[in-house]
């Protein structure tokens, strides 16, 4: 079993890779225009690439240490299906959020505060239809991952699979909604560039599309229709953790954040491995 440091830390250093490889595309385009504007046709056809190979960097870096998670919406969703403790979820989520505040000031570093705003994201159509494909676009997302990183048929593509979601992802939504599905991706560069346009869409969207995306794949995937025992249990585990701690998990155990990454295991193993 990874150490809690070492978890929190891939995290840190994962999301880094992820929105500083990312947000780069943006901020380069902006310093080559003399900030005139007008790049984003070469936004929409470039971040894609940038930011999928950056996520299969960072699987590959770090996705053995912590599951690879690099983003918020993805822990919670793995919190839901009762992969990730409550007590890793919050370390997740900071570690996450840091990384990627890093990511944004080590860009201002290398170009200037004005360049790192035109990394940020800003709906395109409206707040109506980014808050709709944030929301869409994760629970697609997530229900690739909740899927491929613990399954014995699929399980060895993880590594590209999900890469490759993101970059369709980031192809359809750039231009509606500037493309997060990752509240840490989208706090960054509004952080150190000081712009904030929406942000409650880039926050409250993602969580609401792992949370679908969650429900998606208990019912339609696992088959489990009984949400509220579902949901009763999670709220008991949380309880628990705060008022006990987190249950110990002995040395011989699999880390429960990180995926199986292609391990193939029959359906009973599947469900004991799953706390």
């Amino acid at each position: 079993m990874k150490a809690q440091g070492q978890k929190y830390l891939a995290e840190l250093f994962g999301t880094f890779i992820l929105v500083f490889v990312g947000c780069s595309v943006p901020v380069a385009l902006f310093k080559l225009s003399h900030g005139q504007g007008g790049t984003l046709i070469y936004v929409w056809e470039f971040a894609p690439f940038a930011f999928g190979f950056a996520l299969l960097a960072g699987l590959y870096a770090f996705g053995e240490t912590s599951g690879g998670h690099f983003n918020p919406a993805v822990s919670l969703a793995m919190f839901l299906d009762r992969r990730l403790s409550v007590l890793d979820l919050v370390g997740y989520w900071l570690f996450q959020f840091v990384g990627a505040v890093i990511a944004a000031a080590v860009l201002v570093l290398a170009f200037d505060k004005a360049s790192v705003k035109s990394a940020a994201t800003v709906p395109g159509f409206g707040k109506g239809a980014a808050v709709v494909f944030e929301i869409v676009m994760t629970a697609i997302f997530v229900l690739v991952i909740l899927q491929v990183t613990k399954s014995g048929v699929f399980g060895t593509t993880a590594l590209v699979a999900i890469p490759l979601t993101l970059l369709a992802i980031h192809v359809a939504a750039i231009p509606i909604s500037g493309s997060s599905v990752n509240p840490a991706r989208t706090l960054g560069p509004a952080l150190i560039g000081n712009k904030w346009t929406a942000e409650w869409v880039y926050f409250l969207g993602p969580a609401a599309g792992a949370i679908l995306g969650w429900l998606v794949h208990t019912v339609v995937v696992e088959g489990d229709i009984d949400l509220r025992n579902n949901v009763a249990a999670v709220a008991d585990e949380v309880e628990g953790e705060i008022h006990g701690g987190a249950a110990a998990v002995s040395d011989d155990q699999p880390d429960p954040a990180a995926p199986e990454w292609g391990t193939e295991t029959d359906s009973e193993s599947s469900e004991d491995d799953k706390t």
